[in-house]
């Protein structure tokens, strides 16, 4: 698999895991830190990138273990993202 398609597969691993975070503010701000920090690691060198590889991978799982643990504890919905019901 070539750099590119692995960066874009794990960016795509860690927002789909980010999004199944419980709380919202834990689950938006993933998401920003995440984008923003693929934003700002656009520019870096071959050895950089696989070093950034490993981090993201070790974040991913870091990401995936909250999102379990964050399904155990039920907590409200809040007002932000309760769906529009139809009249």
């Amino acid at each position: 698999m070539s750099m590119r398609r692995q960066v874009i597969s794990l960016y795509r691993k860690m927002l789909r895991e980010s999004g199944k975070l419980g709380p919202y503010n834990f689950r938006m701000y993933a998401i920003r830190k995440i984008r923003d920090t693929f934003r700002t690691n656009r520019t870096i060198d071959f050895e950089e990138i696989s070093r950034q590889l490993q981090l993201a991978e070790h974040n991913l799982e870091i990401i995936r273990r909250q999102a379990i643990i964050g399904h155990l504890y039920n907590v409200d919905k809040l007002v932000i993202e309760q769906s529009k019901k139809s009249a």
